[in-house]
Formats: structure tokens, sequence, C-alpha cells
């Protein structure tokens, strides 16, 4: 199932990721530092998602209480509410 979210406090406006089986597949971070995002990208794809939010969950950027890959987490976590 394919999803888009929209992130906030953080450069990155929007958010674009597959979750196949529970696995995460195709991120895609639209606008902010682009190669910390294809380096997200690449490390998370094919992961569970469980494991997605264990090891990015609270990450922080500079003086932000957030990040993207605190944010990928985040709306991860939503989908299963």
């Amino acid at each position: 199932m394919e999803y888009s979210v929209t992130p906030n406090g953080v450069c990155a406006k929007a958010i674009d990721f597959d979750i196949e089986e529970n696995k995460i597949k195709n991120v895609r971070f639209h606008g902010g530092c682009q190669g910390s995002h294809i380096g997200i990208q690449s490390l998370v794809d094919g992961m569970d998602t469980e494991e997605v939010v264990k090891r990015l969950k609270g990450i922080t950027c500079g003086q932000r209480n957030t990040s993207c890959p605190d944010q990928l987490a985040c709306a991860l976590e939503n989908l299963k509410k």
C-alpha cells in the first residue's frame, strides 16, 4: 500500500513510502538534505516497519525536537493506530 505524509518541523515537505507485508519500500523524501535522505532510503528499504520505528524514533536534527528520520518513524507509528 502506498502512503504520503506531510512531516512537521523539518525541511522535508513530504515523505512517500510503500508498505508490503509489513516491510517498508520505496521511501522518498521531498525537500531537505538530499544526501541524508538517500542514505535513510537505502538503509530502511525492505526493513520491518517496527524495526524502522525502533531505530529512528527520537532522532533530532540540530536544535529541533525532531528530524526527517524521526518523522518517518512517527508516520509509521501513526499507521498502526
